[in-house]
């Protein structure tokens, strides 16, 4: 995967590790692209992020991961911004898309990941500042799933936005409907 960012030899070890002990495996295969929007679901449970970021440091890929700023503290800070995460004041959420629509344009590779749900507690409508990132920066939207049944970490077609922010969130919440999370599927 030349045009993928990618991780060091120790943490690609390290999350094959965790997986291989957790019983995961990740399945489908990553297009070989430099920039794009990676959305990750159904995010139902913190374990959500231990499986994800484990699959990320194995299959070698560096993407950039929004995170809630209140995980920011001493010693965890140190580890969360060694492993990608960009700490994300939910208080003040104007600005964030436009933010992460310039730092992917500025930038020659970057897969930027996000839950498009914005929370683990069920929602009835996913937060749509993933399909106006990836339309705004002009990059296509990677669609990677968790399924606990099976311990499956998926990894999913592209999806090129149209605009037409009703119909895109659509096709994609009907593409989700099948994969069942930790303490549910998608609504």
């Amino acid at each position: 995967m030349p045009q993928v960012p990618a991780s060091r030899r120790f943490s690609r070890w390290l999350g094959r590790t965790i997986l291989r002990l957790g019983g995961w495996r990740v399945i489908g295969t990553f297009p070989d692209i430099p920039r794009l929007v990676l959305i990750a679901a159904p995010h139902s449970s913190n374990w959500d992020g231990i499986w994800g970021m484990a699959a990320k440091m194995a299959l070698g890929f560096d993407a950039r991961i929004l995170g809630k700023d209140s995980l920011f503290w001493w010693p965890l800070s140190v580890v969360l911004r060694r492993l990608g995460v960009i700490p994300l004041d939910r208080s003040k959420p104007q600005g964030v898309v436009e933010q992460s629509i310039e730092l992917i344009r500025q930038s020659p590779q970057l897969w930027f990941a996000l839950a498009p749900e914005g929370t683990r507690k069920p929602v009835q409508q996913w937060k749509a500042g993933f399909l106006k990132i990836a339309h705004g920066a002009g990059v296509p939207v990677l669609m990677a799933y968790f399924h606990y049944p099976d311990r499956t970490i998926g990894i999913g077609p592209l999806f090129h936005t149209t605009g037409d922010l009703p119909a895109d969130m659509a096709a994609i919440r009907a593409w989700y409907r099948p994969w069942q999370g930790k303490n549910r599927g998608t609504v």
